[in-house]
């Protein structure tokens, strides 16, 4: 055969990686079928891979956890508001019934009404302080994965509201439990003084001094100025527990952003104004109000089937 006439194999390799001899007539038949890529476009798609991981994106399989993050925070939003109402309520009535007591005539002064309103928030929170710190930081993990951005490098994986207890109190004992507490309690007494002490001065003063009698009609109203003034007063609180709670930390612990709560307050009024404690006022309103709303009208309708004096 003469040389020309010879044809040499050419060795290829397939899609799934494995060589094929083929003549140089039957790759041309087979380079429809046949799945081979530009040695320049593969280098420019593995760059823009790692460009992309770079700057925090990951890949489908991560948004689902991003979601299951929130359900898990919602979740342990139960045992929070469990725990915070549970203490208040309790804290709250026994102040008023057992420790400063009511007058003769019914009335219940209004600055033991404040006074009570504050320390039953202040019991409360420090109580469901703990799920708190972990609804708070299993939130962020979701939305910073739903958003496609990195994970802090104190940013912790949770798997579960059991193990982010576990993660927590491994990391930073039982006092890490309490990351935050102060502003959190600052928080809370401000917020039940609202709502608490605007409650139960309303509700009373409508029953002693108009021709309202102790019905859905009263607790409606008085729950929506308790709302309202919740709002106002816990407002600035929240800002600066939300920041204080979600700034950076090292490995002590210790916040890399503000030195404490008044830190915080003095830094936000300076740098952004007054008025920069206010920022989310209006959804923070209209959360509270439902809130407040169904809350007080649930707790009067279990006392009364309970056979328990309203409140």
């Amino acid at each position: 055969m003469a040389p020309s006439e010879q044809l040499r194999t050419v060795g290829l390799r397939g899609h799934r990686g494995r060589a094929s001899n083929l003549s140089p007539r039957s790759h041309k038949n087979s380079t429809p079928n046949a799945r081979r890529s530009c040695p320049g476009s593969v280098g420019r798609r593995r760059k823009r891979i790692s460009s992309l991981q770079g700057h925090g994106a990951h890949s489908p399989r991560d948004c689902p956890r991003g979601r299951l993050s929130k359900a898990l925070a919602r979740s342990d939003t139960c045992h929070l508001q469990t725990l915070y109402s549970g203490g208040r309520m309790v804290t709250y009535e026994h102040l008023r019934e057992v420790v400063f007591r009511k007058n003769e005539d019914k009335h219940y002064p209004l600055w033991k009404s404040v006074i009570g309103g504050m320390f039953a928030g202040v019991v409360g929170q420090f109580l469901a302080n703990p799920t708190d710190l972990v609804k708070v930081q299993m939130q962020m993990e979701g939305k910073r994965k739903l958003e496609g951005k990195p994970l802090r490098a104190t940013q912790k994986v949770f798997r579960g509201v059991h193990h982010a207890f576990a993660k927590i109190l491994a990391e930073g004992g039982i006092r890490g439990l309490w990351a935050g507490w102060v502003p959190n309690v600052q928080r809370a007494a401000l917020v039940n003084m609202g709502d608490l002490t605007t409650y139960d001065t309303v509700k009373h003063y409508l029953v002693l001094n108009t021709t309202l009698e102790d019905n859905i009609m009263t607790h409606s109203l008085s729950s929506f100025c308790s709302g309202l003034v919740a709002s106002i007063l816990g407002t600035p609180a929240d800002v600066i527990k939300s920041r204080i709670m979600n700034q950076p930390r090292d490995k002590q612990g210790r916040g890399l952003l503000y030195k404490s709560s008044t830190d915080c307050l003095i830094q936000a009024v300076q740098g952004e104004g007054f008025m920069s404690l206010y920022k989310g006022f209006l959804p923070s309103w209209l959360r509270m109000t439902p809130w407040s709303l169904v809350f007080w009208l649930t707790y009067e309708k279990i006392r009364e089937m309970s056979g328990v004096n309203p409140f």
